[in-house]
């Protein structure tokens, strides 16, 4: 088949195997055993290496692996959880059209403002769309109101994402480390109004931008941003460890707050 109308022609046959082969699928609730399948695939009198599986006797094959071997598209849409089948334009690799939209999280603390379309890349492989970011807000950092030099400088944490998706919705975490400075620095101003908290001009307390697992039973969480959550606590205890973190949280692709994680020990 070299002609349009013969390539059609293939695409229509294609899918009239995958149709068929979800036609002919056993009821829900029937044991279902995937083996790979032995059948040749022919295009245009030519073989073509698909992998395909049989299951409850019927033939199954990737759409995208059709798309590639007889040349039309499949595009996916998160926004949408759609997927198309343009005939009428030529098969891309997906990870070309994945590259425009998926976000690279900055390094260097930063912020990253999300937006709508954004596809954040989770850390088990998931690609979480970003429907509505509309209780998104952002401020400045604080400004100084004492002598932040004399401050160690903590490391920053490296951006992560916690994806949890059960019967209740798909949940993301994604840290913020631009808030995570904006907590270090609410910690500097509370502590430089503290006498107790240095002794002959150096620090006598720590900051890490990392909370460990064993201590998140015991982590204050607060939402919207509160300095006073923090400097409360230093009036309280001026001289010990302080562990900070922030995560921005979505719900179904929802942005819903900013997550501020705090304790002292």
């Amino acid at each position: 088949m070299n002609s349009r109308k013969g390539s059609r022609e293939a695409v229509l046959v294609a899918s009239g195997i995958i149709l068929g082969a979800a036609i002919a699928a056993p009821t829900v609730g029937a044991a279902l055993t995937a083996q790979q399948s032995n059948q040749k695939i022919v295009v245009d009198g030519k073989p073509v290496q698909i992998e395909a599986y049989s299951i409850g006797g019927s033939n199954y094959c990737k759409l995208r692996d059709v798309g590639r071997a007889v040349g039309f598209a499949v595009d996916y849409d998160p926004m949408t959880n759609t997927v198309s089948i343009r005939t009428d334009k030529p098969y891309a690799e997906e990870t070309q059209a994945r590259s425009s939209r998926t976000v690279a999280f900055p390094t260097d603390g930063s912020q990253y403002v999300p937006q709508v379309g954004d596809v954040i890349l989770c850390d088990d492989g998931t690609e979480y769309a970003i429907k509505d970011v509309a209780r998104w807000n952002s401020s400045p950092l604080p400004t100084p109101t004492c002598d932040w030099s004399a401050f160690p400088t903590p490391t920053l944490p490296a951006p992560i994402v916690k994806h949890y998706c059960d019967q209740y919705g798909d949940d993301l975490f994604v840290r913020n480390v631009y808030e995570v400075r904006r907590m270090v620095c609410a910690l500097y101003n509370a502590l430089g109004n503290e006498s107790e908290a240095w002794r002959d001009g150096k620090p006598l307390f720590k900051i890490s931008t990392d909370i460990p697992p064993e201590y998140e039973p015991y982590t204050e969480r607060f939402w919207p941003w509160r300095a006073e959550e923090i400097t409360s606590t230093v009036h309280a205890c001026p001289n010990v460890r302080y562990y900070v973190d922030a995560y921005d949280v979505y719900h179904d692709g929802v942005y819903l707050c900013t997550r501020y994680c705090f304790m002292s020990i």
